[in-house]
């Protein structure tokens, strides 16, 4: 049969398209064309293929004119993967297996000259594409079975080489070949990386109790936070232990960040599937194309989409320069970044919890108290500083808290502060509350839901509806501002309900919190978090 086909997949971001591989050994003037927008890496690929074929002792068509078609034909495809698909599909066009053991097979893997397999990036994205339109079995490199086994019901076959995936094939004797070489590399140095954040708590920070209550609350419902305050003040410390306050991954979750690794090429196949959520915090100096997706060739999902269903923390914010920054706003908002190029648009989930901090001026020393004021910034840099956080940006952080150095008094020496584990019995509680309320919707927490489902499935109490309008009609809230106010409230109403173990719904106590959490206005903790809160217009006393 001078026709046959086989499958692989093509990735476009996030999204993966099953690919048709359809080979024509034909007679005709001797010579290969691959046809169907491949790049140029996909195009060199013929070379390898043939050398792979002939130094596996199997028959490449010298004599026969070989098209290899890559369908669709219309869309762009890039990358080494193709290799095994296209060595097959020529080999069962010209005779050398059955074309009919092809059907509902994918296959996945770079040839070396020798015709040896190399690891492939995105493996298991590929294969959950590749399960989605009808595939049940896919060869990959060997090092990678286990990667794309972490899909249900996909019959996975991990090969050492060309002439093994022959072999199973035709239904002969898999041949001895070398072992394939991983494609992470091995560590050569010992260092605590991201081993270090394991072994931090929230007991470590002794007082902050207003700052702890606020990181709580953006920990259970998954809102964006700003923490600012003078040099050596604990912001980094507190956002370190974010992470310790978010509960296990779901199984969904798991999967979404596994494959959003395996596409960035950063997934290790000896750490199985990614369980907890994972932490990002890029040096202020990172480029756009690290923090929100890019790069050369295909699209590489950046620190935002890595740190999906996690933490992105972008410490010294000011410092990162503009379009950085400018390119927060899609993101903070509909929690995807879409990259757009001249040939592809690219959509990446990007539904991390992002926290920002940020010093008062460049050299850290200001402070409106003019005794302790010791900035030695002039007006025009420390100007030029604050506007680096732009009115757009601010207005979609949901909490902002003004963190003070520690003192003496800012903590009562006899009590014993919360640990992380006992924050996050509670964070993980109020989720699956809001699990419970969002079930059959496509949102799973209170700052992913839509303003107008807000409004007229879960609303506030009218009284409470009334407070955020007031501020609303007087310029102190955006309309951005106030939705953000009432996924706040409904967030502490969750805490309140798992603090008093009771049903409780969002009114004005609750909102009354929320925009005091949102304008960074200070809380009286020895209330907030069992009963009414009474407000003063001093500091918020520790609880």
């Amino acid at each position: 049969m001078p026709v046959a086909t086989a499958h692989t997949v093509a990735l476009n971001g996030a999204l993966g398209h099953l690919i048709d591989v359809q080979a024509d050994v034909s007679p005709g003037q001797p010579g290969v064309a691959v046809v169907g927008r491949a790049d140029v890496a996909l195009r060199e690929g013929q070379d390898r293929v043939r050398m792979a074929i002939i130094n596996s002792s199997l028959t490449w068509p010298v004599t026969k004119r070989t098209t290899i078609l890559l369908s669709p034909a219309d869309l762009p495809k890039s990358g080494t993967h193709f290799d095994l698909a296209i060595a097959v599909s020529v080999l069962a066009a010209d005779g050398g297996m059955e074309p009919e053991g092809l059907v509902g097979t994918a296959f996945i893997g770079e040839l070396t000259l020798s015709g040896g397999l190399r690891p492939a990036v995105g493996v298991l994205p590929m294969t959950l594409a590749a399960a989605e339109r009808g595939i049940r079995r896919v060869f990959v490199p060997e090092p990678q079975a286990a990667e794309a086994a972490m899909v249900p019901g996909m019959a996975v076959i991990g090969m050492r080489s060309l002439a093994q995936v022959v072999a199973e094939l035709r239904g002969e004797d898999v041949p001895v070949a070398p072992p394939v070489a991983a494609a992470s590399g091995a560590h050569l140095i010992t260092w605590r990386g991201d081993e270090r954040l394991d072994e931090l708590d929230l007991a470590d920070l002794r007082g902050m109790e207003d700052e702890k209550y606020a990181v709580e609350v953006a920990a259970a419902g998954g809102h964006a936070l700003q923490l600012s305050g003078a040099k050596g003040a604990g912001k980094t410390s507190l956002a370190e232990r974010i992470p310790t306050l978010l509960p296990d991954l779901t199984p969904e979750e798991s999967l979404e960040i596994t494959a959003l690794h395996s596409l960035a090429g950063v997934l290790d196949p000896r750490q199985g599937m990614v369980r907890r959520p994972p932490f990002g915090a890029p040096h202020h100096d990172a480029s756009k194309a690290s923090v929100i997706g890019g790069g050369l060739g295909q699209v590489h999902p950046g620190e935002i989409s890595r740190a999906h269903c996690g933490v992105l923390f972008l410490d010294e914010f000011p410092l990162f320069k503009s379009d950085v920054i400018q390119a927060l706003r899609q993101p903070l908002e509909s929690g995807d970044i879409t990259v757009a190029r001249r040939d592809e648009s690219v959509t990446l989930p990007a539904g991390c919890m992002v926290v920002l901090a940020c010093n008062p001026c460049p050299c850290g020393e200001y402070s409106t108290d003019p005794g302790a004021n010791r900035c030695k910034c002039a007006n025009p840099v420390r100007r030029d500083y604050r506007l680096k956080m732009s009115g757009p940006i601010a207005d979609r952080i949901d909490i902002t808290r003004h963190v003070l150095p520690a003192s003496p008094s800012s903590h009562d020496p006899f009590s014993e502060p919360e640990t992380s584990a006992e924050v996050r019995h509670r964070v993980a509680r109020a989720r699956e509350r809001q699990r419970r309320r969002f079930v059959g919707w496509h949102w799973r927490l209170n700052s992913q839901v839509p303003s107008p489902r807000l409004k007229d499935c879960w609303p506030v109490s009218p009284e409470a509806q009334q407070r955020v309008d007031q501020e609303t009609y007087r310029g102190r809230l955006s309309a951005r501002g106030a939705v953000r106010v009432l996924r706040l409230a409904w967030t502490v109403a969750d805490l309140r309900s798992v603090r008093t173990d009771r049903d409780v719904t969002p009114g004005l106590e609750e909102v009354e919190v929320a925009l005091r959490l949102r304008n960074g206005d200070p809380l009286d903790l020895s209330t907030v978090r069992e009963g009414v809160p009474e407000w003063h217009d001093g500091v918020g006393r520790a609880g």
